[in-house]
């Protein structure tokens, strides 16, 4: 495994859960170095009506009953 590779490896959320893979301090000082990102943050707002299942457009027909 080459140095770049390692390097990605050591902050994965997956390996840091391991005992003896990173030390807390070590940590800390790590995701204090990465880039503040909050500039791409995008807000979502809630629209009305939404989390309401979206009308099929056949069920009004099947509503209404067979022609």
């Amino acid at each position: 495994m080459d140095r770049e590779s390692k390097e990605r490896l050591r902050l994965d959320r997956r390996l840091i859960r391991r005992r003896g893979h990173i030390s807390p301090e070590e940590l800390e000082r790590e995701l204090r170095r990465l880039p503040d990102v909050a500039h791409k943050a995008v807000v979502i707002t809630p629209e009305a009506g939404e989390g309401e299942p979206a009308a099929r457009p056949d069920a009004a027909r099947r509503a209404e009953g067979p022609s």
